[in-house]
């Protein structure tokens, strides 16, 4: 094994001599990572993503500590998991491991070590007992007495899990414990997987990321992830690889001028495939030097089937550029036939069906080593495979280049890669687009002579694409067409955009569609994440601003509340919670109209082991308890890290919030915060949350329910929980809750019961009545009481009966009564001249302002109103500028018989909930907070209809709009 482990592949040996794994080999950064959820996106994507991750929050492992518990943990390792990208050095790490074990360097508490790639495994169609398949591999164990080999620490290693093509299916494959049993492989592996067969070995399996799910994750002990070569590794490798000090740091300072080559260098296959470019232009002089990834590919597979000196062609009658293109065809055509299958290996089978000669396999392999190999197994069986994944696209590119004439085939595939729902056609276009240039035709013509090309119009091309960018498609997909302009010389997009952000002067309505999917590319590929992400500075009214979802990947904080946000936008949410390279850690999506649906879409991404979350606002989003068990469901699978919820004004009732009281996990250990006001809950979920509040692990800090209104017999529940003296909340807040004196008596007990932990209360408007203070204030005179508490008890705001119609700003067709409290449109009335009047709108403010915190209510009849509220400053003479919801000075609500909607700043928001016969609205303001509400009043109580947040900056005055013939009352 020793001998097998020892050399490595890296192109064709210099001088004859194999090249030795201890004279290149660079350490890889290698992390442990979650046991759920597949990351589905292009391999990339995941690269340009991972170099940006913040490794602080990695648990690093070293590749020989594999097995090796961690600080703290307890539970042994028998199966390890590794999971990276193609060519990210999986395979080399089980070269090291094994190497350092077979010289006496680590890992000496194991005795054998038995390394069963799955391309080996493939080839086996017999039957075979465990025992017997060791035999096959390693017929010197023959001689051992296998009850003898089993009493020794065993590791067996499963390299690559993504080439396998057995079924494994653990779910209906019958339970072995017999390791002499024979049965069909597929079966044996899943037994041996399971732990049934041999339990006592340890098993390290590696696999590309997409085909970790095969493996149940009860079965697995320790997930870890290699992360390829960070960017002082990246410099290392280059280094060791060049003798000559001065090459080295020339090939380093061209890299890294080029962003996507110093972001593909973090897999080392691309910087082996990089510095084999790069130093033969920098040895010979020979001009500008490669920088796109289509002319880095071109000149490697170039310099690769270099024939004019290559002794395995002296034999062949066929002029080389001529063989070379009929061998590249073949191999490009057995490339493209298996992209889609995802097949990185190949066996005779596979060669034949491409009409590839398999006694001339030797001949291949020696014109082309490095880009297609032929292979012994580690038991001599012969397997052939493209070097990378990013290679074999490549050749599929250059065959449809190649093998097809027809004039249209660019946009037919760039038709074709905008319906991949994951991306897997991304890199093949951008190689194909590449390739269409004149520059890479010309390189083509060095490899293969005169070729019958198509001609394609580079700007007919990129003017096809850039119209593309404005269409609807997929923010990610519309994201790799930037990716393939680039690839085709055209960056005038990213160039105009870069020039607004350089100016200073960045304004949402000067953008065009493409020039916003521009702006999303340019910060998605910024060399930092972003700290705070807020969209509602590119806030537009067509929604255009949804093409920069994307950068919500690449930001630390993102900010899109009030961003007009549905359901349907939650798809591009959920790549960003699912990516294990996301810093995404904060997450505002207050005040859209996600409903259930979106919830539950978020939740996917929520529950997903790569999902690092830790503050989460859904405040006024329509979630009800269908939505709550969406979340509790993603809370219990991944209950780590969100500490911060906010579920403010959506109606989930009890039995919602009693599902989140559930998660016990996710309580006991990680929330913190947690915010359900004004969600119509009564003193039914009480008893959820007192238990909450009583566990002695709960880290819960803060609890607001304020604006609950039938709260009061339910403060009674809340304090037993509070009174326990395992509870630790810090902060409580019960305003407007209709708390009496009741409710305070049960808080002092409380207070008196558990002193130590809380420090703010807020009981504003509420009812405590003045012997209600007097209870709590005696609490905190007591000498005995330890902690200092603020309590916040003020009176309530300006309710309804306080509100009155100011007769200076009615226009003349409304006549007031009932007090000022009625408007009514009909015949003219005849008030005199005022500079507050509205003269050509039907409209009417009320005298009072308010500030604070505010509910009143309004009733009106006829076939529409119009009920808001705006600044004193909202124009009176004219028409457009003075109705109340169509300036940045008010905001209303429009009834219909049949419908709502909502306006500010002349936008229309359409609700999705009907009136039911109600002609009452409720209007909730909290000035303070930047909260406005407006609520359907019906028999069956208040209808949260839609909810405004702003920074509210002036007073603000109650305001209505009358039609003909009808009437608007307080």
């Amino acid at each position: 094994m020793k001998q097998n482990c020892e050399c490595v592949f890296e192109g064709k040996p210099k001088g004859g001599q194999p090249t030795l794994l201890s004279e290149i080999y660079t350490e890889l950064y290698i992390t442990e990572a979650g046991t759920e959820g597949v990351n589905d996106e292009h391999e990339m994507r995941q690269i340009e993503a991972a170099p940006k991750k913040r490794r602080t929050e990695d648990t690093a492992v070293k590749c020989n500590n594999i097995f090796k518990l961690l600080y703290g943990r307890k539970t042994p390792i028998r199966t390890v998991l590794t999971k990276g990208v193609a060519g990210i050095g999986k395979t080399v790490s089980v070269q090291k491991f094994i190497l350092d074990w077979a010289e006496g360097k680590a890992n000496q508490d194991i005795h054998f070590i038995f390394a069963l790639p799955f391309r080996d495994l493939n080839l086996i169609k017999d039957e075979y007992s465990l025992i017997e398949l060791l035999h096959r591999f390693v017929p010197e164990l023959k001689s051992l007495e296998y009850t003898e080999l089993f009493r020794c620490k065993v590791l067996f290693i499963f390299d690559g899990l993504d080439e396998c093509r057995l079924p494994l299916d653990f779910q209906k494959n019958e339970s072995w414990f017999d390791v002499t049993m024979k049965m069909s492989l597929d079966v044996l592996m899943t037994n041996f997987i399971k732990g049934n067969l041999l339990p006592s070995a340890l098993l390290w399996i590696t696999s590309r990321p997409a085909a970790t799910n095969q493996i149940p994750p009860k079965c697995v002990h320790r997930v870890t992830e290699i992360r390829g070569f960070s960017d002082a590794q990246k410099e290392e490798y280059f280094r060791k690889r060049f003798n000559d000090k001065s090459l080295a740091s020339r090939i380093i300072t061209h890299v890294k001028s080029s962003r996507s080559l110093f972001i593909m260098c973090h897999i080392p296959v691309f910087c082996w495939i990089s510095a084999t470019v790069l130093e033969l232009f920098s040895k010979n002089d020979r001009g500008e030097i490669p920088k796109t990834l289509t002319e880095i590919y071109t000149h490697f597979l170039i310099f690769q089937t270099s024939l004019k000196k290559d002794k395995y062609m002296e034999n062949y009658e066929t002029k080389p550029k001529e063989y070379s293109n009929k061998f590249l065809l073949k191999l490009g055509k057995l490339a493209f036939d298996n992209l889609e299958k995802g097949n990185l290996i190949f066996y005779e089978q596979d060669m034949t069906e491409n009409g590839i000669d398999v006694t001339e396999t030797s001949v291949y392999s020696g014109v082309c080593t490095e880009v297609f190999k032929e292979e012994y197994g580690l038991y001599q069986d012969k397997v052939y495979c493209f070097v990378h994944l990013s290679i074999q696209e490549y050749l599929a590119a250059l065959y449809v280049f190649l093998s097809n004439s027809s004039a249209d085939l660019l946009k037919i595939e760039v038709n074709q890669a905008l319906k991949s729902k994951n991306g897997h056609l991304d890199l093949y276009l951008c190689f194909l687009l590449g390739l269409s240039t004149d520059s890479s035709k010309s390189l083509l013509k060095r490899l293969l002579g005169q070729t019958r090309t198509s001609s394609h119009n580079i700007g007919e091309t990129a003017q096809y694409i850039k119209g593309k960018i404005k269409e609807n498609f997929s923010p990610e997909r519309t994201i790799n067409l930037f990716h393939c302009l680039i690839e085709l010389g055209d960056n005038s997009l990213v160039e105009e955009v870069q020039r607004y952000l350089n100016s200073g002067n960045l304004s949402p309505e000067d953008l065009s569609p493409a020039q916003y999917s521009a702006l999303a590319f340019v910060l998605l590929m910024s060399d930092e994440e972003l700290d705070v992400f807020d969209l509602k500075k590119y806030i537009r009214w067509d929604e255009e601003h949804c093409r920069l979802l994307p950068v919500v990947k690449n930001s630390r904080t993102a900010l899109l509340n009030s961003c007009d946000l549905t359901d349907e936008n939650c798809e591009v949410l959920i790549s960003a919670l699912r990516s294990n390279c996301s810093p995404l850690r904060e997450l505002d999506l207050s005040d859209n109209n996600l409903k259930d649906s979106g919830v539950k879409l978020l939740s996917a991404g929520l529950g997903d082991s790569h999902c690092k979350l830790e503050i989460l606002w859904l405040a006024g989003c329509r979630v009800t308890e269908e939505g709550c068990s969406s979340l509790a469901s993603a809370l219990r699978s991944n209950p780590s890290h969100l500490r911060e919820l906010d579920l403010s004004y959506n109606h989930p009732g009890d039995s919602g919030v009693k599902l989140l009281s559930a998660c016990k996990k996710w309580i006991q250990k990680c929330l913190i915060f947690l915010r359900v006001g004004r969600c119509e809950l009564t003193e039914k979920c009480c008893e959820a949350l007192a238990s909450t509040l009583g566990s002695n692990s709960s880290p819960l800090r803060e609890l607001d329910l304020s604006d609950n209104d039938r709260l009061d017999s339910g403060v009674k529940l809340l304090s037993a929980g509070l009174g326990d003296s395992h509870c630790k909340l810090e902060i409580l807040r019960l305003s407007g809750c209709r708390v009496t004196e009741e409710g305070c008596s049960s808080l002092a007990s409380a207070l008196r019961s558990n002193p130590s932990h809380l420090r703010e209360l807020d009981l504003s408007y509420n009812h405590p009545g003045d012997s209600g203070v007097k209870l709590l204030s005696a609490v905190l005179e007591d000498p005995n009481y330890a902690s200092e508490v603020r309590i916040t008890s003020e009176l309530p705001g300006i309710q309804t009966s306080c509100l009155t119609l100011d007769p200076n700003t009615a226009h003349r067709l409304l006549s007031l009564s009932g007090g000022n409290r009625k408007a009514t449109r009909g015949a003219e009335q005849p008030y005199p001249d005022h500079p507050g009047r509205f003269d050509c709108r039907p409209q009417v403010l009320c005298r009072e302002s308010l500030t604070g915190r505010c509910y009143w209510e309004a009733e009106w009849d006829g076939r529409v109103a119009l009920i808001g509220v705006t600044y004193k400053g909202i124009r009176r003479k004219g028409r457009s500028d003075c109705l109340l919801g169509n300036n940045n000075k008010s905001w209303s609500l429009w009834c219909y018989t049949d419908r709502y909607s909502v306006w500010h700043n002349n936008k229309q928001t359409d609700i999705p909930i009907r009136p039911s016969g109600s002609r009452r609205v409720g209007v909730y303001l909290d000035w303070g907070a930047g909260v406005l509400c407006f609520y359907r009043v019906s028999s069956d109580g208040l209808t949260p209809l839609y909810r405004f947040t702003s920074s509210f900056t002036e007073p603000l005055y109650p305001g209505f709009w009358v039609y003909r013939n009808s009437s608007v009352s307080l």
